[in-house]
């Protein structure tokens, strides 16, 4: 028995997110079912970040174990024949028997694409949310200062979060401007469900005006997620990577 580790990009407009559901399409489905035609077994894969519907990745990992002799490097290009043309992966390796990527130290990074226009765009309403408003970049990023550094992220996440602490560390959140493009990018040690959705939301109501920027430390500490603003729409959202602090087959190296 061998445990093999994935590097999956995907996007996500056809899924209804990561994790398996009843009565929908998820990513994890299609893997299971490609990975078990080629080993021949019965695999179920364990995900590190379970990204929302309609949400997409460059990077998300996740594991299973097998007694395929299938080299580890070899999965991926044994899988990605018959896998749909929205989901790649862009790497396999062995990793250890007991490792889980959910359970080690990690920073994870996520984008937040905004296209400033005045119709939506056909080529890339897929990956982008378009916004109608003007937004005044140089607001936002005064007040995503006011997110960066490890605080109770209440006012930023669904009143229905599962998780029992709200604590999170964000390590940096920065607002770049990419010709009509802005782009949000914060990179932190976990984050809540629809967590960097609402802060794309909140961050938005900065640069349109309504909400002066200081004031977002204000909705933070509130902890309370009718202080902050609308939930930003999932298709301007991607997991970019996944970077393991010090993975054991470093030293190996």
């Amino acid at each position: 028995m061998k445990r093999i580790m994935l590097t999956v990009a995907y996007d996500g407009t056809a899924y209804h997110g990561w994790q398996l559901q009843p009565r929908a399409v998820s990513v994890e489905e299609v893997l299971n079912r490609e990975l078990s035609r080629v080993t021949g077994e019965e695999i179920k894969v364990k995900g590190t970040s379970r990204t929302d519907a309609g949400v997409h990745a460059e990077g998300n990992l996740c594991i299973f174990d097998t007694e395929s002799p299938i080299p580890p490097e070899k999965f991926s290009y044994a899988v990605n024949r018959s896998l749909p043309a929205d989901i790649v992966i862009q790497e396999s390796r062995e990793v250890p028997a007991d490792f889980h990527p959910r359970k080690w130290d990690s920073e994870k990074t996520y984008e937040y694409h905004i296209v400033r226009c005045r119709h939506a765009d056909p080529l890339r309403s897929r990956y982008a949310f378009c916004c109608y408003y003007d937004l005044d970049a140089a607001l936002m990023s005064q007040a995503a200062a006011h997110l960066v550094g490890e605080y109770d992220f209440t006012s930023f996440c669904s009143a229905d979060t599962e998780k029992e602490s709200h604590v999170r560390r964000i390590l940096s959140l920065t607002v770049e401007e990419r010709g009509d493009e802005i782009v949000l990018t914060v990179t932190g040690n976990g984050f809540l469900y629809n967590m960097v959705r609402i802060i794309a939301g909140t961050l938005m109501e900065v640069g349109k005006g309504r909400i002066p920027p200081a004031a977002v430390a204000e909705i933070r500490d509130a902890k309370d997620r009718k202080a902050a603003g609308p939930t930003a729409p999932a298709c301007g959202l991607r997991l970019v990577r996944i970077r393991l602090i010090d993975p054991p087959w470093k030293a190996e190296k």
